[in-house]
């Protein structure tokens, strides 16, 4: 039943199907857009491999069209649960190559149950992402997008465009990884004080004159917050109703690391009562259900995203922040490389699994 539902959507040309000349490994491609077969053909002329491309996302259903293939490439919203890895492993496919550095959608027990590995792409382009979450606060600030819309609309008026200026402002990071430094890296031209909390101190930051706090007293402090934190256990709904109320009234919130690390409805009613000045999103708790989606044309019955894009004082974007060339050419470069470490059986170092975190 599935194999026939499968064959009437390749007939009406649903998923997109390229192919390439095999090297011995035949890998299904999830999720896919221009960009990725753009810059993963480009790269996959020194590796060899054969792809599939699929538009569709991978899930449990969708896992049927991977048959016959040795690999599967997914990114950060396939829905990659037990039930997806059990078919995965009754066809055979022990691969799982993930051109994303989140994996918190792999249940990485049943990974391990079923004998799949579990590959990422750890870094790719750090101050990709940085430079989105700074375009978001200046964008914010300054109202570009505001001023951009009513001068198409022959408005030249400034009022209620005003901003602040960035200089000598605190600027909060929550998370100083390799994004988080790098945005730190982008602050400093702003000649700002930086504080930041997080569980292991970057010594060398700390030489450079970030001062590292609690995360109530970065809250409290900072009248600019970006967030540069995996998602884990720890960080699921960091920002929550305890937290908000802590946050330095009227500061700006900005978050391009994972859509889970905010609780959506408590982020709404601060923005509400005006306990929260500002919100930058590129990620969002549900974006699965609507990121990289065209629906201009369709009612959005996500009651919570609406609600955040009717205030004047909230932007959102559609989970773009990796979104430069050179990112995209590193992500298919480590993808492609992971996939050839495992096929040529050498040491894997961007895997990813559930034994490894339990001997951390």
């Amino acid at each position: 039943m599935i194999s026939h539902i499968f064959g009437n959507l390749y007939e009406t040309g649903l998923f997109t199907v390229k192919q390439r000349t095999t090297s011995g490994m035949k890998i299904a491609f999830y999720s896919s857009k221009g960009y990725d077969r753009e810059y993963f053909e480009k790269i996959n002329e020194d590796y060899g491999f054969e792809f599939n491309f699929f538009e569709t996302r991978l899930n449990r259903y969708t896992v049927a069209l991977a048959k016959g293939h040795d690999g599967i490439c997914a990114f950060v919203n396939d829905k990659i649960n037990e039930n997806t890895l059990r078919v995965m492993d009754e066809e055979g496919i022990h691969v799982l190559a993930l051109r994303c550095a989140g994996f918190n959608n792999v249940d990485l027990e049943a990974a391990e149950k079923y004998g799949i590995t579990v590959l990422r792409v750890p870094a790719y382009s750090p101050s990709a992402v940085a430079e989105h979450a700074l375009a978001l606060i200046l964008t914010l600030n300054r109202k570009v997008h505001k001023a951009y819309n009513r001068v198409r609309e022959g408005n030249f008026s400034l009022e209620r465009l005003t901003g602040f200026n960035i200089n000598g402002k605190t600027i909060g990071v929550v998370g100083t990884g390799s994004i988080g430094q790098a945005f730190i890296r982008l602050m400093r031209g702003f000649d700002v004080k930086t504080v930041a909390y997080d569980p292991f101190p970057n010594e060398k930051l700390q030489q450079q004159g970030v001062e590292y706090k609690s995360l109530e007293d970065v809250l409290s402090v900072s009248d600019i917050i970006s967030l540069h934190c995996p998602l884990t256990p720890d960080t699921y709904q960091l920002i929550n109703k305890d937290t908000l109320a802590k946050i330095k009234p009227g500061a700006m919130l900005i978050n391009t690391s994972r859509g889970k690390l905010i609780n959506t409805e408590d982020t709404i009613e601060a923005l509400k009562n005006k306990q929260l000045g500002n919100l930058g999103i590129d990620v969002y708790a549900e974006e699965e259900k609507l990121f990289f989606k065209d629906l201009s044309e369709m009612i959005i019955d996500d009651d919570k995203i609406a609600r955040l894009m009717a205030f004047p004082n909230v932007l959102v974007t559609a989970h773009q922040g990796f979104l430069t060339r050179e990112a995209l050419e590193q992500i298919a470069k480590t993808t492609l490389q992971n996939l050839k470490d495992y096929r040529d059986g050498v040491n894997l170092p961007n895997q990813v699994s559930a034994a490894h975190f339990r001997s951390a």
